[in-house]
């Protein structure tokens, strides 16, 4: 864990694990497919990579992206959204 990179998409991959966690508990009515949470893992693992090659504002741009995957499509933020 040497650079800014390593330390964000660990988090933001740490929040995903416990946000799949948390839906899988057996009383939810509804629980995700765990297919879902693939495409914000591997922008996590991408976002690291090109932050670790010096590609900055792409790391960024994959970073938010993953954001706002999980956002819409997850349900997830202040906003209405899962029932």
């Amino acid at each position: 864990m040497q650079t800014v990179y390593d330390w964000l998409t660990v988090g933001f991959f740490a929040g995903l694990v416990v946000l799949f966690l948390q839906r899988s508990m057996p009383d939810e009515s509804s629980r995700d497919n765990p297919i879902h949470y693939a495409p914000p893992a591997i922008g996590c693992a991408l976002a690291n990579y090109l932050g670790n090659e010096g590609m900055d504002l792409l790391a960024i741009m994959v970073l938010v992206a993953s954001a706002a995957y999980v956002a819409y499509f997850l349900k997830v933020g202040p906003w209405p959204g899962r029932a």
